[in-house]
């Protein structure tokens, strides 16, 4: 089947994601700066979470462009992923109110199942287009994405001792990401 459908609604769903997070930011009572201050917890936090769903959308756009159709386990590998990514929200909000371990624990836990979720979509799509196909050339091995499930990982247990230190493993992880997958981009255009 195309996978069209499967792009317009994913499309649509970040898309909201994205609009729940902002609608979670309200201004400052007050029209001075300092009255900004407060709230700079929850704004960082919704920075983080927009820039992950960011990556999230582009990588998952190159991803497709590597693929011809999708299949029914496409399809729920997708709302898995999506499942995961949609509590993004919440716990960007918890983090927000509650800069404390279990939060922040919780968030780096959302994120490590959004990326496993990642990796199995992934495989859904390879195993759907065949292991000599463009998508799993340009894969490989996929050291850059279980780099990212081990830092989450590493990060999850420190927010128990640091949650400061666990967001910045979790910054660490968007750094990675921030630049899209080229490995899908260059493969395609080998072909070209």
């Amino acid at each position: 089947m195309s996978k069209n459908r499967l792009e317009a609604f994913s499309d649509g769903v970040l898309a909201i994601i994205i609009t729940i997070m902002v609608l979670e930011l309200h201004p400052p009572e007050e029209g001075i700066l300092s009255a900004f201050v407060p709230l700079l917890p929850k704004f960082f936090g919704y920075l983080l979470s927009f820039v992950f769903i960011g990556i999230y959308w582009n990588n998952h756009h190159h991803l497709l462009q590597a693929c011809k159709s999708v299949n029914g386990a496409v399809l729920w590998a997708n709302m898995h992923l999506l499942f995961w990514l949609s509590l993004i929200p919440f716990t960007t909000s918890w983090v927000g109110e509650h800069f404390e371990s279990i939060p922040v624990a919780f968030y780096g836990i959302v994120l490590w199942l959004s990326g496993f979720a990642y990796y199995i979509l992934v495989r859904a799509l390879i195993a759907h287009h065949g292991q000599d196909s463009v998508l799993a050339n340009a894969i490989g091995k996929d050291k850059k994405g279980f780099r990212s499930l081990y830092i989450y990982t590493a990060a999850v247990i420190v927010s128990f001792f640091s949650p400061a230190i666990a967001v910045g493993l979790y910054v660490v992880v968007a750094i990675m990401w921030l630049i899209p997958d080229r490995r899908i981009e260059d493969k395609i255009k080998q072909l070209k």
